[in-house]
């Protein structure tokens, strides 16, 4: 192992605001252009090596047993959709998916199979490769698709002929994520970015004319609000969706009629989020509408089609502290709703004509499920996934009619995976405040609770809920003695809207003492010890790394901060960087003081200080347009500075790649077994 050699010039720019004053040495870094910034990224890359250059071992064996338990050649399970059914399927050796359809027979998928759209082929030998639309006309004649190279999340799109197999010479570039036709596959709408990277233009089509006589048909030009579009179940409507983190408003265009114009259903009101479901049979034609106007956890509302307008609207599921409904589906003479309830994800069935709402129970109790791959409205069919911390990904149906559920597929574990082998439950640590907070676990049934090895992850952030989840992969720590745990921290959607309002704004410094208080109690439980103890998070979980290495660094033997948003004061002060203004509604506004104080008490770059923190591994993406690659390289020098201990504290950054890391499903494997070896290095002393 080699010493923390790597070090930046100090360059000490001085930023003021509200009448303070910070000094950064390295805000230099964020010159891209500059050769010295890629040159210290290259270095730091370099050392990285060097320093897991003993763990090359470890590193093959771990891999090669990520892929001894993967099916590599394998397929989905099929969704059927106006006389196709779809599915994806890999390939031994190839690190991308091809996309597939069959035509119906009988109902079910026949013989042959027709490619759509191999991925392996379009990415050919690009470093990075990312598919940002997806999308099959109505008609089932053409496929419009967009690809990323660089990671940047900036696209192209284009147009497939399903009928030849040939790309149209509809080319369009620099579009955002998504895209929709209308109803008869002649027009294509799609998104545009501001120069923040924030989508805020939709802009229509038409097929066989070129990109430059486009016609913009929406714009939002609130800095808050991104805009999607898209198509309603029912493909009746094309939708226009806009969204901050507290406001939605809804757009509607009748999808016969592409070239009319949007018009709005309801006008936003700051904090009133509302999101549409069509419903259209002989008899009904209304809007489902779940809103959390009155309803921190949402309730649900239903609208007629012709007036979907807020003073029509008439509730239907009324508002339930102990349930957030996160949505609903519509199908023939059903809802299915999606719902949360005491941290677990699950699935309700709300039958129109009774107005019985029941809960679909599940054989365990800490689990995950969620509806899925209900393409077709006219169907008595319920396709939903499940899944635990033991239980592998599977998919069923379940009949509306006879109630008979059936596995149609569970994700394949090679080597003879036995899941009575593993133990999962949920405990509940107390916060610092004297909240419970919920911790999901898994391990080895015949593990000793003797204070061995854990990793716990944390994320905590945006009302994204860290919901249980089968990981083949994970069986590589599980079998060598580790428990895995995750801490759902307020700031999450864990436990329902109000979860998520006690970890934000001025209560954000909750997300680290829950954080914290988890790992505290799995060391006092004796699942685990601060000498064996790894913590780790990405993105606004890597802000959780940050802000509790500084709080406790004596509580873990190592920390891995994955696309780190650490920086943050600085960052927040700058409404040109991506997604700035948009976050306000998360962070605060620096530019009041109040959230400028709030934000400076805990952001991780700025609170370093003198300790012996833990061994860290922290990782950037040269091209991330998400979480800018200086704020972990600017992070690691000044831990370097401030580190009193000997840990080693190292950073790698992807330097043809963006937030997600490596594309491949094989280079992110080998980047998985890096981080693994790294995790046993730490924890097990080896």
């Amino acid at each position: 192992m080699t010493s923390n050699s790597i070090s930046a010039e100090k360059r000490p720019t001085v930023l003021s605001k509200h009448g303070d004053e910070r000094i950064d040495p390295w805000y230099w870094l964020r010159e891209k252009s500059d050769p010295e910034v890629i040159a210290l990224l290259e270095a730091e890359n370099a050392h990285l090596k060097d320093y897991l250059d003993g763990t090359g071992e470890l590193q093959d064996e771990l891999f090669e047993e990520f892929r001894s338990r993967i099916q590599e050649t394998d397929l989905s399970v099929p969704v059927r959709k106006h006389g196709w059914w779809y599915y994806s399927r890999t390939e031994e050796g190839r690190q991308y998916g091809i996309s597939c359809r069959k035509a119906d027979v009988d109902g079910k998928p026949g013989e042959d199979e027709i490619v759509l759209l191999d991925q392996n082929k379009v990415a050919g030998d690009a470093e990075f490769f990312s598919l940002g639309a997806f999308t099959v006309a109505p008609t089932g004649t053409r496929l419009a698709y967009s690809t990323d190279l660089t990671g940047s999340e900036t696209f192209t799109l284009r147009v497939r002929d399903l009928e030849t197999l040939t790309d149209l010479d509809d080319v369009i570039e620099g579009v955002y994520y998504g895209a929709t036709f209308s109803r008869d596959g002649s027009v294509l709408f799609y998104t545009r970015q501001d120069e923040a990277k924030r989508p805020y233009q939709v802009w229509r089509h038409v097929i066989g004319t070129s990109a430059d006589e486009d016609v913009k048909v929406f714009q939002e030009d609130d800095e808050r609000f991104f805009v999607g579009v898209g198509g309603s179940k029912t493909e009746e409507y094309l939708v226009i969706s806009l969204g901050s983190s507290l406001t939605s408003e809804t757009w509607l265009l009748p999808a016969g009629d592409p070239l009319g114009e949007f018009k709005v259903v309801e006008p936003r009101r700051q904090g009133v989020e509302y999101h549409l479901s069509h419903y259209k049979d002989a008899e009904r034609d209304e809007f489902y509408v779940t809103t959390n106007e009155d309803s921190p956890n949402f309730k649900l509302m239903v609208t007629p089609a012709a007036t979907p307008g807020r003073e029509h609207w008439q509730e239907v599921i009324g508002h339930r502290p102990d349930v957030k409904l996160d949505g609903a589906e519509t199908m023939a003479g059903h809802l299915i709703l999606s719902e949360r309830a005491a941290g677990t994800a699950r699935i309700a069935l709300y039958e129109l004509a009774t107005g019985t709402h029941s809960v679909m129970e599940q054989p365990e109790t800490v689990y995950t499920a969620g509806a899925g791959g209900n393409a077709e409205f006219d169907t008595h069919i319920v396709r939903y996934s499940y899944t635990s911390l033991v239980t592998p990904r599977s998919v069923y149906e379940y009949d509306l009619r006879s109630g008979e559920r059936t596995l149609l597929k569970q994700q394949p574990v090679l080597g003879g995976y036995d899941a009575s082998a593993y133990t999962t439950e949920r405990v509940w640590a107390k916060a610092a405040d004297g909240v419970d907070v919920p911790i999901s676990l898994v391990y080895r049934s015949d593990r000793a609770k003797d204070g061995g090895p854990a990793l716990l992850y944390g994320y905590g952030a945006y009302e994204i809920s860290t919901d249980p989840y089968f990981s083949s992969f994970r069986l590589s720590l599980l079998d060598r003695g580790f428990v895995f745990a995750i801490a759902h921290v307020r700031g999450g959607g864990d436990l329902g809207r109000l979860w998520y309002e006690d970890g934000k704004f001025e209560k954000k410094p909750n997300t680290f003492s829950d954080f914290v208080a988890a790992a505290s109690y799995l060391v006092e439980a004796g699942y685990t010890s601060p000498s064996t103890l790894i913590a780790r998070g990405g993105s606004a979980g890597g802000l959780l790394m940050g802000a509790v290495t500084n709080l406790r660094p004596d509580l873990f033997a190592g920390v891995i901060a994955e696309v780190p948003f650490v920086d943050v004061l600085t960052t927040m002060l700058d409404p040109s960087l991506p997604l700035t203004v948009h976050e306000y509604e998360e962070w605060g506004n620096p530019e009041e003081e109040k959230f400028y104080n709030v934000l400076k008490s805990y952001s991780p770059y700025d609170n370093v200080v003198d300790a012996a923190y833990p061994q860290m591994l922290v990782t950037a993406g040269l091209n991330d347009p998400r979480v800018s690659y200086w704020e972990p390289a600017k992070w690691v020098q000044k831990l370097r500075e401030h580190n009193t201990g000997s840990s080693q504290i190292v950073l790698k950054t992807e330097m043809g790649a963006g937030h997600g890391g490596p594309s491949g499903r094989y280079d992110s494997w080998k980047d998985e077994a890096m981080v693994y070896a790294w995790i046993l290095e730490r924890a097990l002393k080896r």
